[in-house]
C-alpha cells in the first residue's frame, strides 16, 4: 500500500483544509471567538502568517506562510485545534466511541495541506477559498460571508476592486490579483 509523505518545505506557503469530525456541524460559525482565540494563542508559540482564511460551519480552508527554516504546520494544527477544544464546554453531543484517549472527538484526526508552488497557484487556491461559502449554497457573493478574509483583503491598498466577480469555474478562467498576499516560498 502506497504511504503519504507530507511535503516539509521551509518557509513554506501552504492551503489547508480541516474539518469537524461532525459534517453536519454548525460549532465553527457558532463558536467563532473560540476558534480566533485558539489561532491567536497557537500563534504566539509557534508563529506563521495567515494570509487568507474563510470559516465555514464545519470546516475551514486557509493560506498559511511558515517562518524560514520552519516546515513543521502539523504542531500549528495540533495547537489549534487543542485549544478550541479544551474551550468548549463539555458536550455530550461528541461521539465517545469516536474519541482517542485524551479528545473530545471535535475534529477529524487529520487535514489536508497543499503547498502553494507559484502565483497562480496561489490564486487558484485563494478563489477556491474565498468562494467556498457560495459553492456550499451558505451566499450569493464571498464577501456576503462574514467569515472570510476577502473583507481584509478588499480594505487592503490596491485589493480587489468592488466589481470583482469570481471566476465560474476555478482553474479554467483568469483568476484575480491578491495582492494582499505578499509572496511565495
Amino acid at each position: 500500500m502506497p504511504r503519504y509523505i507530507r511535503d516539509r518545505t521551509p518557509g513554506g506557503t501552504w492551503f489547508f483544509t480541516v474539518c469537524l469530525r461532525d459534517r453536519s456541524s454548525d460549532l465553527l460559525v457558532r463558536e467563532i471567538a473560540l476558534l480566533r482565540r485558539a489561532v491567536m494563542g497557537a500563534r504566539i508559540n509557534l508563529p506563521f502568517r495567515p494570509d487568507a482564511w474563510v470559516v465555514l460551519p464545519d470546516h475551514m480552508h486557509c493560506i498559511w506562510t511558515l517562518p524560514p527554516g520552519d516546515a513543521d504546520f502539523s504542531a500549528r494544527w495540533k495547537s489549534i485545534k487543542g485549544r478550541f477544544s479544551r474551550a468548549l464546554p463539555d458536550c455530550a453531543s461528541f461521539r465517545a466511541a469516536a474519541r482517542r484517549p485524551g479528545e473530545k472527538g471535535v475534529w477529524q484526526n487529520r487535514f489536508w495541506e497543499h503547498r502553494i508552488r507559484d502565483a497562480h497557484d496561489l490564486r487558484q487556491h485563494l478563489d477556491i477559498l474565498h468562494l467556498s461559502p457560495v459553492n456550499q449554497g451558505l451566499v450569493a457573493r464571498p464577501e456576503a460571508w462574514p467569515y472570510s478574509s476577502i473583507h481584509r483583503i478588499r480594505q487592503q491598498k490596491g485589493g480587489l476592486p468592488p466589481d470583482w466577480v469570481p471566476p465560474p469555474r476555478v482553474g479554467r478562467t483568469a483568476c484575480p490579483t491578491y495582492p494582499g498576499v505578499h509572496h511565495i516560498r
